[in-house]
């Protein structure tokens, strides 16, 4: 039987956050995830088995962008090789946005591992093969400096976390700001999409 994946949704935006920010993305979001992080804003309770070719006549639509971001939850609890395969053979250039607990197919393009592990109960090490950009969410407590030296000179970004509250975000905003003014190796992401009241 052919393979099925748990598709949360799949729709055509920018990218915003990160170093592809501003950029025209396909997402393809993954249902189910191996952590539960307090500020999850997905919900998994829903979703649609697809099978690696009815995703590809789901993209296809979108392929003059050319950029195709598998997100999630946790791609890399369900991507593969193959999937990754056919989506370059339709002329995509596929990066995967993950926890890092996970492995992921040695054909992505671009990586990037937005770790986790401070916000979650379960104790989670990070073991993905590659990291072409490291996101940290930054929420004013954590320091993030052990992230710094992950990977073979990463992409460095810090995001700040939203909590939900409108006065600890800019709080933790402007904590944010003067740990990159500190620690300039770090780039500042923000969730423009959010912003921008685009998903």
């Amino acid at each position: 039987m052919e393979k099925q994946y748990r598709i949360n949704e799949i729709f055509y935006s920018l990218q915003g956050e990160g170093r592809h920010t501003g950029r025209a993305a396909v997402f393809v979001r993954f249902s189910g995830c191996n952590l539960n992080c307090p500020f999850c804003d997905t919900d998994f309770s829903q979703h649609t088995k697809m099978t690696a070719a009815e995703i590809l006549d789901e993209v296809r639509q979108w392929k003059n962008c050319g950029f195709i971001v598998l997100t999630g939850g946790e791609p890399s609890l369900q991507v593969d090789e193959t999937l990754v395969s056919l989506l370059h053979q339709e002329g995509f250039y596929v990066a995967m946005e993950t926890n890092g607990t996970r492995a992921v197919p040695k054909n992505i393009d671009w990586v990037t591992i937005s770790p986790k592990n401070c916000f979650v109960d379960q104790c989670q090490t990070l073991v993905a093969n590659r990291v072409d950009e490291m996101k940290v969410v930054f929420d004013g407590v954590h320091d993030p400096k052990p992230y710094s030296r992950l990977g073979n000179h990463p992409y460095l970004c810090l995001q700040p976390c939203d909590t939900g509250d409108a006065h600890r975000n800019q709080q933790v905003i402007q904590q944010c700001v003067e740990y990159i003014q500190k620690h300039p190796q770090w780039h500042l992401s923000l969730q423009t999409h959010k912003y921008l009241n685009i998903r």
